[in-house]
């Protein structure tokens, strides 16, 4: 994520001015808000009592979440029939700051009362012995659906470095960690609009340069989008620049690397590599870049857009590649363009392995705990239990509401009702919501928590299907288009996973609890000023008049990043990726006893 720099000064007065609006802005939990709301949902006990008399608001710290305020619509009626409270999420992602906002919060003792954050780099250990979050080991005793994930708390004990239950892990599997995680499609792939790409002659595409010419022949081949506006084949936006710029690490990806910090390193453990080297796999994803720009198929808009502005010309189809499955399929691919057989589909490149999450039993990086001043901790307990109950995982990793979203059939299997098939798949049609779930509108209402409690490919025991929809026979059945029976027909396979196993073009990482520890202070420093040196350099160099001026500035940037101490990071990191490594070669042999 993009995150924003200030001066020492200013950044006194954001943390000044942060700590004073917690001590005095703190939502009274007393308050009259539940009885304005006209709802008095509340949960029973065993005897049939009311178990949550007082409504409460609860502030949620979450790194995770991209929106901000009181979480509105579907869900928040569920949290507010369930548990009698509403949920105010805190994002640093929208606030900004970043880790300024969390050290913020820190320092005033206060995170919030559920905290949803990723455990690497020390972080859970930190808040823990900061005193921060509220020790569950009594309270997780008595919810027979979180306690089931012993290994995931275990290690959750194990990161915090100190005895308690301090927090649970998200997408928790109870598959092997040598099996994919995601669901119908995988995160990264080269997609392109189908129907152009065929108008364009279906050109062999060979290697990742080979895509060049063949999105030359397409942008000709469609110049204008749906509305008559000119057609790029290649469009890129800065929000999520981290490490690196984040469109140039995509493609890294179709050859089986992910980043580790500096490093690029192979899901398989055979390679790691610095992504400044002149030879590595993210200098070759600028040269792609450079390449496009060159040829006149890149959007000049790409250095100073958004996500979002990138997203509109998606969705206006002037724009003919995507990184990803669900940016370019989530946001063209409606149901008219699909029976038109207009849409995004993977079009492999010949010698791709594509990187692939594998599943993990102990559970992601990224945790949720109760906060140590937190007013009802066993209400939120109860909370983070239902959560990693059958409904609560069908509503926060699956399909959504059952009896709105889908059901199951005559013959006992589970599909989309109509609504669920627009809601979940028409990004040009955002489904209104009856009143009796809560109303709105149905994207609205999803959980702004961003929180997927089970990997949504484990099966649901009630169903005995994956809680994926997009797994589901109805759903492949139903989602049969033009656009998908002609992509079939090409590739002779009934869907993007069958395909890439079928051809030997995936690569799996075995899933692990691995995190980052023991990152100093100097390092992080380090690392802050060369992580602006490369983004801002990568950046020009995609724009570079020339192939002598693109080598120049890349023999600038290794120079600079050098010259403030890129080795001492680089050195670091490939420590933590040998590390990452050895788990994942230990989680596949643990997957094959």
């Amino acid at each position: 994520m993009r995150k924003m720099k200030a001066s020492r000064i200013i950044s006194l007065l954001l943390v000044l001015v942060m700590v004073f609006s917690l001590v005095g802005c703190k939502k009274d939990s007393s308050d009259s808000k539940g009885d304005k709301k006209g709802s008095t949902g509340t949960t029973t006990d065993a005897n049939g009592n009311k178990k949550y008399d007082k409504f409460i608001t609860v502030d949620v710290f979450a790194t995770e979440a991209n929106n901000q305020g009181t979480q509105p619509g579907w869900f928040a009626k569920i949290v507010k029939d369930k548990f009698n409270m509403e949920l105010n999420i805190i994002a640093p992602n929208v606030a900004g700051g970043g880790d300024t906002l969390f050290q913020t919060r820190s320092a005033a003792g206060d995170l919030g009362d559920l905290v949803i954050i990723g455990s690497d780099g020390d972080k859970l250990k930190d808040v823990v012995n900061a005193g921060l979050l509220t020790d569950m080991s009594d309270m997780i005793k008595t919810r027979k659906n979180v306690s089931q994930y012993t290994a995931a708390i275990e290690n959750a004990q194990k990161i915090a470095g100190k005895d308690g239950v301090w927090a649970i892990p998200k997408s928790v599997s109870s598959q092997p960690a040598t099996n994919p995680s995601e669901s119908g499609e995988p995160t990264f792939g080269p997609y392109l609009r189908y129907d152009v790409y065929q108008k364009a002659g279906s050109p062999d595409i060979n290697t990742l340069e080979d895509l060049i010419p063949v999105l030359k022949k397409m942008q000709d081949a469609s110049p204008k989008s749906d509305s008559g506006k000119k057609t790029y084949a290649m469009s890129l936006f800065k929000d999520w620049d981290g490490n690196m710029m984040n469109n140039a690490k995509q493609p890294t990806c179709y050859y089986g690397y992910d980043e580790m910090g500096f490093v690029l390193s192979k899901a398989d453990g055979s390679d790691d590599q610095s992504i400044i080297d002149s030879n590595s796999q993210y200098i070759r994803s600028l040269k792609l870049f450079y390449s496009a720009n060159q040829a006149g198929i890149l959007d000049p808009d790409s250095a100073t857009q958004n996500y979002d502005t990138l997203s509109n010309k998606y969705k206006d189809g002037a724009v003919l590649f995507s990184f990803w499955p669900w940016q370019g399929q989530s946001l063209y691919n409606s149901a008219d363009n699909t029976k038109a057989g207009k849409g995004f589909m993977l079009v492999p490149i010949k010698d791709q392995k594509i990187f692939s999450y594998g599943c993990k039993p102990a559970g992601d990086k990224v945790v949720v705990g109760i906060g140590s001043k937190a007013e009802d901790p066993e209400r939120l307990m109860d909370f983070i239990d239902w959560m990693y109950s059958t409904e609560g995982i069908e509503i926060l990793s699956g399909a959504g509401i059952k009896g709105l979203t889908w059901d199951v059939n005559a013959e006992g299997k589970p599909e989309l009702t109509d609504y669920g098939m627009k809601a979940q798949y028409d990004q040009n049609v955002d489904q209104t919501v009856p009143d009796e779930f809560g109303g709105g509108t149905y994207r609205e209402g999803v959980s702004w928590l961003n929180f997927t409690p089970v990997v949504a490919s484990d099966t649901d025991p009630t169903t005995k299907a994956p809680y994926s929809y997009a797994l589901w026979d109805s759903t492949i059945a139903a989602r049969a288009t033009t656009l998908t029976k002609a992509w079939q027909d090409q590739y002779k396979a009934k869907d993007t996973f069958t395909y890439l196993k079928d051809n030997n073009q995936l690569l799996v990482a075995p899933g692990t609890s691995y995190v980052v520890t023991n990152t100093s202070s100097d390092i992080e420093a380090l690392r802050n000023q060369c992580k602006t040196v490369i983004i801002d350099y990568s950046w020009k160099m995609i724009f570079a008049k020339n192939e002598k001026e693109f080598n120049s500035l890349l023999k600038d940037m290794q120079d600079t990043v050098n010259g403030l101490g890129y080795k001492d990071v680089l050195k670091f990191d490939l420590k933590c990726a040998k590390e990452q490594t050895a788990a994942r070669q230990a989680a596949a042999a643990e997957a094959t006893k």
